[in-house]
C-alpha cells in the first residue's frame, strides 16, 4: 500500500479509475489516514486500523469540509483511542446521538403553542363531548371572518380569547405573560376569558405530563397563579329563574310563538329541565312511545332515558316530521316578484345562481339553532327579561320544591351527577318510578300555568270474531 504525502494539489486530483468500485490515497505523514474516492461519489477522508484484530474503517468527511491538518488531527485522536483500550466508533455513536438530541430539543424548543395545542385536542378528542372539543376550536380561532349575520359582509368575527396565546413558542408561556394576558381579557370578556383560561390550564398539565414537552415548562403550572385568578374574576352566581307566579305569563306567551317548533323545544326544555342543546339534538328515534320515554345524550354519561310525559308527548306529536330531527330547522320563504328580482341582481354580482320563489332554507345541522332571540321576545312580552334558556333548566328544578320531589329523583331526571353515597353507588330508579314523579311535576307546572289539552287515548285492542 504506497503513501504520499497529502497536499491541497494531490487531494483535489485524486480520482477513482472508472473501471474499479473504490480507490485510496493512503497519507504517508499519519498511520491510517487515507481518502477513498468512487466513480460516482465525493471523496472522503477515512481512517483505518486495527481493533481487537478486526480491521476497522471509520469515515471523517468530505475534503471540502476537512482540511488537511483537521483529518491528520482527527486521525491521530482514533489512534490515541485505540491504543487506551477505547473503540472509536463508540465515540462516534454517542456523538451522533448528543447531535441528534441537540437537533430533536432545538426543535422541540421551537414549537409554537399552537402546534402543541392541535396534538393535544387530537389526542383527547376521543374522550370529550362535541361541544367541549369545539369549545377548544372556538377559543382559539384566529378570527377576520365575514360575520354570519352582517348583511354586507362588513363585519368580521373577533379572534378568541387564546388566538393571541397561540404564536409564542410553548417555552416562552411563562406565568407572567398569562397574567399580562389574563388583565387584558379580563378587562373586555371575562366570562369566555375564564372559560379559556381553564382550557389552557388542563392543556399545559398534559404538558407537564407529556414527555417531550415537560422539560419545557416550570414544574409549577404556570396558569395557576393567583393575579391570573384575580384578573379573570369570579362567575357570578346566576338567579335567573321562574316562580310559580310566572308560569301563566311565560307559557302564555311562548305558546303564541309563531314558529310552533320554537315554542314546543321552549316547553319540553322547562318541562324535562334538560340542557338546551340536548333537547335540540334529540330525534324521532330517541322516542319511545311504547315504553313512555325520551332517550337523550348527556354529555356527562353518554344518554340518559327519562320519561315521556302527556303533555310532552302532546307537542311531539304536533310537530312535522322534516328530517330525522324532532325540533327540525326549515322556513319556507315565499318571495314576490320585487324579492325574486332584487335577490337576482345580488346573485348574479356575485356570481352564484338565482333564487327561486318558495324557496326553502334548511338549517345545516338539521335542527333549530339555539332559540335565545325567539326566547327573549317571548319573556319580554311576558316581562319576564333577563330569563336564559339554561334558567329553564333552573326553574325545573327550583319548581319541584313545591312538590317535595326527592332531590335523587330531579338529579336522575336533569342529568346531574349523584352528589351521596347512596346514590352514587345503591339507588338505581327505573323509568316507571322516575315517571310516577316526573307526571306529578309536569301537571303540577301546567295547573299553574293554566294550561289545558287533551291528551292522546292509548289505542285499545278488540277481540273480532
Amino acid at each position: 500500500m504506497s503513501k504520499v504525502a497529502f497536499t491541497a494539489g494531490r487531494i483535489s486530483a485524486f480520482t477513482c479509475p472508472p473501471d474499479k468500485a473504490q480507490a485510496f490515497l493512503w497519507d504517508a505523514t499519519v498511520a491510517g489516514l487515507g481518502l477513498r474516492a468512487t466513480p460516482k461519489g465525493k471523496p472522503s477522508y477515512i481512517f483505518q486500523s486495527v481493533i481487537d484484530k478486526r480491521s476497522v474503517r471509520l469515515t471523517i468527511g468530505s475534503p471540502s469540509d476537512w482540511s488537511i491538518k483537521a483529518a491528520q488531527s482527527r486521525a491521530r485522536e482514533f489512534q490515541r483511542m485505540i491504543d487506551s483500550g477505547q473503540d472509536p466508533r463508540e465515540l462516534e455513536r454517542q456523538q451522533k446521538a448528543e447531535r441528534e438530541a441537540q437537533r430533536t430539543l432545538e426543535q422541540v424548543q421551537a414549537v409554537t403553542v399552537e402546534q402543541a395545542w392541535h396534538e393535544y385536542i387530537a389526542e383527547r378528542r376521543p374522550h370529550w363531548g362535541a361541544g367541549h372539543y369545539q369549545s377548544h376550536i372556538d377559543k382559539i380561532a384566529p378570527g377576520g371572518l365575514p360575520f354570519k349575520r352582517s348583511k354586507d359582509g362588513s363585519q368580521r368575527t373577533k379572534p378568541g380569547p387564546l388566538a393571541a396565546l397561540m404564536p409564542l413558542e410553548l417555552a416562552a408561556l411563562t406565568a407572567p405573560v398569562i397574567e399580562r394576558w389574563a388583565a387584558q381579557e379580563g378587562k373586555t370578556r371575562p366570562t369566555s376569558a375564564r372559560l379559556a383560561w381553564r382550557l389552557l390550564s388542563v392543556f399545559l398539565n398534559w404538558c407537564a405530563e407529556h414527555p417531550q414537552y415537560a422539560a419545557l415548562l416550570p414544574e409549577r403550572n404556570p396558569a395557576k397563579t393567583r393575579n391570573a385568578r384575580e384578573s379573570l374574576g369570579k362567575a357570578a352566581v346566576k338567579d335567573d329563574v321562574l316562580t310559580r307566579e310566572q308560569l301563566p305569563a311565560w307559557f302564555a306567551a311562548v305558546r303564541q310563538l309563531r314558529n310552533p317548533i320554537t315554542a314546543a323545544a321552549l316547553q319540553v326544555m322547562l318541562l324535562t329541565g334538560a340542557r338546551p342543546g340536548e333537547v335540540l339534538t334529540l330525534q324521532w328515534e330517541d322516542v319511545n312511545h311504547q315504553w313512555r320515554g325520551l332517550t337523550i345524550r348527556d354529555k356527562v354519561e353518554g344518554e340518559r332515558t327519562i320519561p315521556l310525559t302527556p303533555y310532552v308527548a302532546h307537542l311531539l306529536a304536533e310537530l312535522p316530521r322534516r328530517n330525522a330531527y324532532v325540533f327540525a330547522a326549515a322556513r319556507a320563504l315565499a318571495m314576490d316578484e320585487h324579492n325574486i328580482e332584487r335577490r337576482s341582481r345580488k346573485a348574479a354580482q356575485k356570481g352564484t345562481k338565482a333564487p327561486k320563489g318558495d324557496a326553502v332554507i334548511t338549517s345545516a345541522k338539521g335542527h333549530i339553532c339555539t332559540p335565545n332571540d325567539s326566547h327573549a321576545r317571548a319573556c319580554k312580552v311576558a316581562g319576564l327579561e333577563g330569563l336564559t334558556l339554561h334558567g329553564l333548566r333552573r326553574s325545573f328544578s327550583s319548581l319541584t320544591e313545591w312538590l317535595e320531589t326527592p332531590a335523587g329523583v330531579v338529579a336522575q331526571i336533569q342529568g346531574h351527577k349523584p352528589s351521596a353515597t347512596a346514590e352514587k353507588h345503591y339507588k338505581r330508579r327505573p323509568l316507571d318510578l322516575l315517571r310516577i314523579h316526573h307526571e306529578r311535576i309536569e301537571a303540577w307546572m301546567l295547573e299553574q300555568a293554566g294550561v289545558r289539552f287533551a291528551p292522546a287515548q292509548p289505542l285499545k285492542l278488540s277481540v273480532v270474531a
